[in-house]
């Protein structure tokens, strides 16, 4: 098990090969606001109902990026990044015009000479829409086919979904998230929804003519809490709900054994389903926090990054012990996204395509931030100990540009390389933001 290591922030950036792509991420219900010109989505229906978001906030102004796009781009640009990895609000796409936003935003992006990587769902799936539907799946072809046709010629890489299992367990299992339903097991239908979209999203995009493509995927190290075996059987059971289940069907074409029974449809169908899952990608995109240290049931509920996790379910999550917790109650754990990369090419050899880290972040308050600081260095660190050690790894995103509205948690955490006052929208870069404007001027 690899512990977290202290840190003296580096003053050059390591040596990654040629041709590495550095950037930032964002999402669009998170930072866009604009609601008026857009349709209804699931969160918004989620937000409207008392007690859901901590703050008891909306995001229908959040950052205003819809219309300050342009500042925040010069953001971009000032930073040095190679990339910005942002997503399509489908219930924008969906509204007369709403694509126009999308084309201004590509040509600024491009214009200031950062490459635009579009995530095309990241969990503002329209109102009227289920994942508990299978033609959920087919309308969101639909949909990617629409934007893959008026942004293609200027985009190059595309991104289907982001982290599907916190969208089927936070959302559709435990309801801390929108939609808000509480199903336990029986939500695993909504994982195969999610990943079924993305192999005919997949097949919509090859169509387009899309040069990359690719799926973030959340991941994480798990550990028993003990040796005993019913420690080691229910991290192992945890690990194939978070890790396996939404990786293995993407590159083996299988379920992991004994979940196939639990999907949809008949075993022919989900067979032919997953030859459609397992559409080859160009590359696999990991986002990754912290590691989670799991154990057996201790008949009271749990919690996962603040998420209560029901006592009913066959496992629990503990504290890992003896590291640093962000303002998110996550341990802060860099050597564990090394153990991630060196186990993922372990685990899938010549299966597993080029990597990219498409989320790494952490909120902690403050414009002064040399937590951030720390822990972002740390985890390049220990990201390039993973290329050193042989795992092809393409890219590196820090999650987020912006402080933003954090899902259950509102306005309450903040994973911005630049702080917003969401009284006046004003960005201000923090201290995070020029180390790592530094560290990329550093290049070369």
């Amino acid at each position: 098990m690899i512990r977290a290591m202290a840190t003296n922030p580096m003053a050059r950036i390591p040596a990654f090969p040629d041709g590495f792509l550095w950037g930032v991420s964002t999402s669009a219900h998170q930072i866009e606001g604009a609601a008026d010109a857009r349709g209804a989505s699931v969160w918004d229906a989620f937000t409207a109902e008392p007690g859901r978001i901590r703050d008891g906030s909306t995001a229908a102004v959040a950052c205003d990026h819809y219309h300050r796009y342009r500042e925040d781009v010069a953001l971009l640009a000032g930073l040095g990044v190679d990339a910005y990895r942002f997503s399509l609000s489908w219930p924008r796409v969906a509204t007369p015009g709403g694509l126009d936003f999308y084309d201004r935003l590509v040509d600024e992006v491009r214009a200031a000479g950062v490459r635009p990587v579009p995530t095309l769902f990241h969990w503002d799936l329209p109102v009227a829409l289920d994942w508990r539907d299978r033609d959920t799946a087919a309308r969101f072809s639909e949909y990617v086919a629409v934007a893959a046709d008026r942004l293609g010629d200027r985009v190059e890489d595309w991104i289907t979904l982001n982290e599907p299992a916190e969208h089927t367990l936070f959302g559709h299992a435990l309801g801390h998230h929108a939609p808000g339903m509480r199903l336990l097991l029986d939500a695993l239908p909504v994982a195969h929804h999610q990943l079924l979209a993305h192999g005919l999203a997949v097949r919509a995009l090859r169509a387009a003519g899309a040069a990359r493509i690719g799926i973030a995927n959340s991941h994480g190290p798990t550990w028993p809490a003990s040796p005993e075996p019913a420690d080691t059987e229910a991290a192992d059971l945890y690990d194939l709900l978070l890790n396996r289940l939404f990786a293995d069907p993407l590159l083996t074409g299988r379920y992991p054994d004994g979940l196939d029974a639990a999907m949809p449809g008949t075993p022919e169908e989900t067979a032919a389903d997953l030859e459609v899952i397992a559409e080859p990608i160009d590359f696999y995109g990991i986002n990754y926090y912290a590691p989670t240290r799991v154990g057996a049931p201790q008949g009271a509920d749990s919690e996962f990054g603040g998420v209560p996790l029901p006592a009913e379910l066959p496992f629990s999550v503990r504290q890992v012990e003896g590291v640093p917790v962000t303002d998110s109650g996550w341990p802060v754990v860099p050597g564990a996204l090394t153990e991630l990369l060196t186990g993922f090419r372990d685990r899938y050899g010549d299966r597993l395509p080029p990597i990219v880290v498409t989320e790494n972040g952490c909120a902690y308050d403050g414009t002064d931030d040399r937590e951030r600081i720390a822990y972002l260095d740390g985890h390049i660190r220990a990201l390039h100990r993973a290329v050193r050690d042989g795992v092809d790894v393409r890219g590196y995103f820090v999650w987020s540009l912006l402080d933003n509205f954090e899902w259950a948690e509102g306005y309450t955490r903040r994973f911005g390389l630049v702080h917003v006052d969401f009284d006046t929208l004003a960005r201000t870069p923090k201290a995070s933001y020029a180390w790592f404007r530094d560290l990329l001027h550093s290049r070369g």
